[in-house]
């Protein structure tokens, strides 16, 4: 017996996908151990092990265990809580502040009271060194070695743990960060050390001082998490592979992950937009929009063919700029608090009551009602069935939470005031989608919504109804996307490289060399990761802008292209990409274009678990009816006795008129008045409004 298991980490629960050849995928979830998540692992793995019939030992488990895949949040919640290692910076001397300086923009421009963001490095801790390269990388003054020796004197006084090289135009000659390296390294070799042409080889200091900084104040933790779940899993035999989720979609070997800590950083949700494709292909659908709604957090990502890739971003509004999936995350999760701003209106989150003390009704010590208490109390969640009957929710203390902190002081009854929560909630988590649609030139109704995660399918009508979007797929795996989505991720790399160049004059043997550099760089990763000739894929990217512009846009070029020096065909992608985005392009102006980066993605394609189609059973779910109760209709603003189903016993074909509720021991699903659903090929659950039909009939 061959197991690949997926995990991911959430802020609330931790989520298991078992898959074995000739059987059915597996789900668990346990509660997640934020002070140690390596425990909620070994939790979780030792559910799976009791699960199994007979029953096994850990030990006995694991050894038929060939993969895990593993996606954790640490490095983000780290930055977040601003929790990281203590960190210094060797930097050119008289340019040390560009991390506090950044790039000179505050982001709020009509808010007096916005502060800037504090540095990952303490000024005291970032030093400058003398030595200068020109924007060719040609040296203009030496390196100077003994500032190198007091900056790592001052580092040695403070403890410090971490510490990042980034030169000025060092992305044009490494010669001098290196220089500094060997020192740090023999001076200083418990440190966890980042040199920026070593991880971000590329033009912008400030994008690239940030992201080595970042690198260095979340690797230590890294390292350390690492060490415990690789040392857990060594203890009960673990012998498989292990691989670890980062934000560009892929994934990669722990030793990769530990040298490049910030390549985990937003990878939480990183793995859910490839599963939501496989989901909507069923329905010969190319594009979707992926939202995951768990605990603490909502993520909505597009996917048009493939997930949407952006090459930079912001964490805790620190710059990343390294490739990641486009997802945008906001507060809005199941234990999202609800509370009263200053000017009386109500608010959900971003605060959350997480996994400790969690939502009221979990009855751990939580006070302020929560997202998941106004659930219960609307009726969408039973509370003898939580967690398919292991966690018993109190209703009553739900009922008390909301009444003193959302109904008195708002002058509701606790029933209104729980449905206004859940509005909020989901007019929030609305706003988010229109962050990764509209904002980037994309009509929402024109996209499936694949809904995600645990609280996600209860939301997704009222997300729907608000965007006009008419038709959404609820996997069967939805609570677990991110875990299903592990399995189905391929090892990537990304590589980078400055070229600043003009169409009408450019090198294209020394383009393509360099290209064949960092190809060659992918070869090597992942031949070191056992991945065959007949597995392996390249693809080129370009950063380009009209000259004179400061922002590029970055698009796939077809290799053959660069190989022959076609420069009209990949001006043509470029106009097309540059109209796409923002509506207009100068190709008829003949405005010239330059090339600024040049990106190469190595790609190791993995074996994904397959699934089979279901067998038609006929429209009829009265067979799966386990019940009924009183849910509230958004659409009516009142509440109504509704009909409950089993979710595990629907069948391909069965057909759910909504208003209606469908269970599941992960999650539950709430069909609103304005919306059928029917059971696809797949077993998942597909959700359209009533007279669009249509849109369902070819997955049945």
């Amino acid at each position: 017996m061959t197991l690949k298991i997926g995990i991911d980490v959430g802020g609330t629960f931790t989520d298991f996908l078992v898959t074995r050849e000739g059987a059915d995928p597996q789900i668990f979830k346990t509660l997640s151990t934020p002070k140690d998540p390596s425990i909620g692992v070994i939790n979780g793995l030792r559910d799976i092990a009791d699960s199994m019939d007979p029953p096994q030992t850990l030990e006995e488990l694991v050894a038929g265990v060939d993969t895990i895949v593993h996606g954790t949040t640490v490095t983000t919640n780290a930055t977040l809580t601003s929790n990281g290692a203590k960190s210094g910076l060797i930097t050119t001397d008289g340019v040390r502040d560009a991390l506090e300086m950044r790039r000179g923009i505050r982001e709020e421009q009509y808010n007096n009271r916005y502060t800037n963001v504090t540095p990952l490095v303490p000024r005291y801790l970032r030093q400058g060194v003398k030595g200068r390269l020109d924007r060719n990388g040609t040296e203009v003054e030496p390196l100077n070695l003994d500032d190198v020796r007091k900056a790592i004197e001052i580092f040695k006084a403070e403890d410090v743990q971490a510490v990042s090289i980034c030169f000025m135009n060092a992305f044009a000659n490494a010669d001098h960060e290196q220089q500094a390296a060997e020192l740090v390294r023999a001076e200083l070799p418990d440190a966890y050390l980042t040199v920026s042409t070593d991880l971000l080889p590329s033009i912008r200091f400030y994008d690239r001082v940030s992201t080595t900084a970042l690198n260095s104040y979340v690797g230590p933790i890294l390292s350390h998490y690492l060490d415990q779940l690789m040392g857990r899993l060594g203890e009960i035999g673990f012998n498989g592979i292990l691989l670890i989720m980062q934000s560009n979609g892929g994934v990669m070997s722990p030793e990769i992950a530990r040298e490049n800590a910030a390549l985990t950083l937003l990878s939480g949700p990183a793995a859910g937009p490839g599963a939501g494709l496989v989901y909507a292909r069923a329905h010969d659908q190319e594009k979707c929009i992926v939202v995951d709604m768990g605990g603490t957090s909502f993520e909505a990502a597009l996917v048009v063919n493939s997930p949407i890739m952006v090459n930079e971003g912001d964490i805790a509004r620190h710059r990343l700029a390294l490739p990641m999936l486009g997802i945008h995350t906001i507060g809005a999760g199941g234990g999202s608090i609800g509370w009263i701003d200053e000017g009386g209106l109500l608010r959900m989150g971003p605060q959350s009551a997480g996994a400790d003390p969690g939502p009221v009704s979990y009855q751990k010590g939580g006070t302020l009602p929560a997202c998941t208490d106004a659930d219960v109390v609307l009726g969408y969640l039973n509370p003898d069935f939580f967690a398919g009957g292991k966690m018993q929710l109190d209703v009553e203390a739900a009922r008390k939470a909301i009444e003193e902190h959302v109904a008195k002081p708002l002058g509701m009854s606790i029933e209104e005031a729980a449905a206004g929560m859940y509005r909020v909630v989901c007019n929030n988590m609305a706003q988010g989608v229109r962050e990764i649609t509209i904002k980037r030139g994309f009509d929402p109704r024109e996209f499936p919504m694949v809904v995600a995660g645990g609280a996600g399918p209860i939301h997704s009508c009222l997300i729907c109804d608000e965007l006009d979007i008419p038709f959404q797929i609820v996997p069967r795996e939805s609570s677990i996307l991110c875990a299903v989505g592990m399995l189905m991720s391929d090892l990537k790399h990304d590589f980078v490289r400055t070229f600043v160049a003009r169409f009408d004059d450019m090198d294209w043997p020394r383009l393509q060399a360099l290209i064949e550099d960092m190809r060659s760089e992918g070869e090597k990763l992942l031949i070191e990761e056992r991945i065959g000739e007949d597995r392996r894929e390249y693809f080129i990217k370009l950063d380009c802008r009209y000259q004179k512009q400061y922002h590029e846009v970055s698009f796939v070029v077809p290799s053959e292209a660069v190989a022959n020096g076609d420069g009209d065909t990949i001006a043509g992608l470029f106009h097309a990409e540059h109209n796409r985005l923002y509506g207009y392009s100068l190709e008829d102006q003949g405005t010239p274009i330059e090339i600024i980066n040049v990106r190469v993605q190595a790609v190791g394609t993995t074996d994904k678990p397959v699934y089979a189609e279901e067998e038609h059973a006929g429209p009829d779910p009265s067979a799966a009816q386990k019940g009924e109760r009183s849910v509230y209709i958004p659409e009516r603003k009142d509440f109504a006795v509704v009909p409950v189903y089993d979710g595990h016993a629907l069948k391909r074909g069965n057909r759910i008129t909504g208003p209606a509720m469908i269970e599941e021991v992960t999650t539950a699903i709430f069909v609103s008045e304005s919306f059928d659903c029917v059971v696809d090929k797949f077993g998942s659950f597909a959700l359209f409004r009533k007279d669009r039909e249509d849109l369902v009939a070819g997955a049945l």
